[in-house]
């Protein structure tokens, strides 16, 4: 088993420089930070490069409504195993919302209803129920979500006019930084973890201070390491221009400690086997198994013993 092989950037070329139908698709595997537009879905954008990615399968990592712009990370060919844990990276939004003001979907894309008698909160108030916001907290999705409630999603009960209460669950809320208030506009930027509405968290935050709140902006800033700065607008790319902005695998394990196993213990690693760990990593941990060319074969989970439980394999045939 050959450890070495070219760096994913050598196969992108190949496919840029020669006719493509000459080119294994297979070898094509990486990772898109798209900046979905507002007005489509994220299937929509994902739709886009599909056009030109034909024959590879293609995933992304964590739904925006139409309403919301910015940082979709879109995974292409065998990145898509990679999914799950780019959701679970931490998240950094900008939102807007519009306090006295109500919808069923918590956002402007609802029917809203206007709270007349509604007092305006000061900055000082909203600043200091803040703190009541953060860690770990209880959070209750809104009515039109797509968590499922008895085997259905929450949209959908809501849209045949029988919408369903979530349970609360708990999610993890960084930060909340207030960045500009001229009532009725707040505007925030929300650092969280995976499955926290932002939605939700203007809802509850403007409940707290006696009012209401529905939210008429957002944007994703980040996924981990994906920034807004360095995703591309799906509607700006071509049949050879996308694949310019395909980023390695290793791009979304760059948060995880990076390995090198010998090839014995590689080969083991590949066939579903727990090979030791030679490195003093805790239990429970995750860990990027890469070859000399930093290329990522595969996501592991440290367990008892330092044995290495593969959770990901991301090698190509020729490993």
């Amino acid at each position: 088993m050959a450890l070495a092989r070219q760096p994913i950037r050598d196969a992108i070329h190949r496919v840029m420089t020669t006719d493509s139908t000459a080119v294994p698709k297979q070898e094509i595997c990486g990772i898109l930070a798209l900046n979905k537009p507002k007005g489509i879905t994220s299937r929509d954008a994902v739709n886009m490069i599909q056009r030109w990615a034909t024959g590879l399968r293609l995933g992304h990592a964590g739904t925006l409504d139409p309403l919301a712009t910015g940082v979709l990370v879109v995974c292409v060919g065998r990145a898509t195993r990679l999914i799950s844990l780019i959701q679970e990276l931490p998240k950094v939004y900008r939102a807007t919302f519009l306090l006295g003001r109500s919808s069923p979907t918590d956002d402007v894309d609802g029917e809203i209803t206007i709270h007349e008698g509604a007092v305006p909160p000061t900055l000082q108030q909203i600043e200091t129920v803040l703190p009541e916001f953060t860690g770990r907290i209880l959070q209750r999705p809104p009515v039109y979500s797509a968590v499922k409630i008895r085997g259905r999603r929450g949209y959908e009960w809501a849209r045949q006019g029988t919408p369903q209460l979530p349970q609360p669950r708990p999610v993890d809320v960084y930060e909340l930084k207030v960045l500009r208030y001229e009532y009725p506009e707040l505007e925030m930027e929300i650092r969280c973890g995976s499955g926290t509405y932002v939605r939700s968290l203007g809802r509850d935050l403007a409940e707290n201070l006696g009012t209401r709140a529905v939210m008429s902006e957002l944007t994703r800033l980040a996924v981990g390491r994906f920034t807004l700065e360095e995703s591309v607008d799906p509607r700006t790319l071509d049949e050879r221009r996308w694949l310019e902005y395909l980023r390695p695998p290793i791009v979304a394990a760059q948060h995880l400690p990076q390995l090198r196993l010998d090839e014995a213990s590689l080969r083991g690693l590949l066939h579903g086997q727990w090979p030791r760990c030679q490195e003093e990593l805790v239990p429970g941990q995750k860990a990027a198994v890469v070859d000399q060319f930093n290329n990522l074969l595969a996501i592991v989970e440290v367990q008892k013993g330092s044995r290495l439980k593969p959770l990901v394999n991301l090698a190509t045939p020729a490993h």
